[in-house]
């Protein structure tokens, strides 16, 4: 009776063991990288001077995703050295470095123009999150795009502008599935353009660009962009 008693516990605590795992998450893949009040050109400004800052075009600023790090192109001497290579992946430009580009050097009037790269861009309507593949490259060959930016109706950008209190908005919900400098599969998530990535802005001196952004690369070579988070 004793033994039946014990064998019979035994196959209980077994089924309880199991039932926890059975109810721990399981990964639904690697994890993306977040990148945080990346400061882009603060010291320019298109209206009039501002303290600490001058009445000047925004210098670009390129980022690598393999390596996290960022430049401005300050110079002539900066361009020759640091944009005709595949060594970075996307670049801000423009006003309040607001203009997102890939490094392809078949895009004229591109940082990257000239050069190796093979970036490529195509818009996804669909939550970061629930982007797990990228498209086919002709999907990228015929629906792709330069760069994003204001977002002025027509659903290319990813954030939008208001003429009358000048505030940038990003577009929820929009996801940027990215062919990389090199050839691999991303996808990127932009996120503020404001210092402290705030839900809501409504002070048009807000500090900025200070860009948040999350992005994953798929370093196998597939289209694979299912990530944990």
């Amino acid at each position: 009776m004793k033994l039946r008693i014990l064998i019979i516990l035994a196959g209980v605590l077994l089924a309880a063991c199991g039932k926890d795992g059975d109810d721990k998450p399981t990964p639904k893949g690697p994890a993306s990288t977040l990148i945080s009040d990346l400061q882009a050109d603060t010291g320019a400004s298109v209206g009039e001077p501002e303290e600490g800052k001058e009445q000047r075009p925004f210098q670009s600023l390129i980022f690598s995703f393999s390596t996290k790090q960022s430049r401005l192109i300050k110079s002539k001497a900066d361009s020759i050295q640091y944009l005709k290579n595949t060594d970075w992946d996307i670049a801000f430009t423009q006003e309040y470095n607001s203009y997102v580009v890939v490094n392809n050097g078949t895009f004229t009037g591109t940082p990257g123009s000239g050069g190796p790269g093979k970036g490529a861009m195509v818009i996804v309507e669909k939550p970061y999150d629930q982007v797990t593949e990228a498209p086919s490259d002709e999907t990228f060959e015929n629906n792709g795009v330069h760069g994003v930016g204001w977002d002025s109706g027509n659903g290319y950008g990813w954030f939008f502008y208001s003429l009358s209190n000048h505030i940038c908005v990003p577009v929820k919900n929009r996801t940027f599935v990215l062919r990389t400098a090199d050839g691999k599969y991303a996808k990127l998530a932009l996120l503020n353009i404001y210092k402290g990535n705030p839900p809501v802005v409504t002070d048009l001196f807000w500090p900025a660009p200070y860009l948040t952004f999350k992005y994953f690369v798929q370093t196998d070579g597939s289209r694979r962009l299912n990530t944990s988070n």
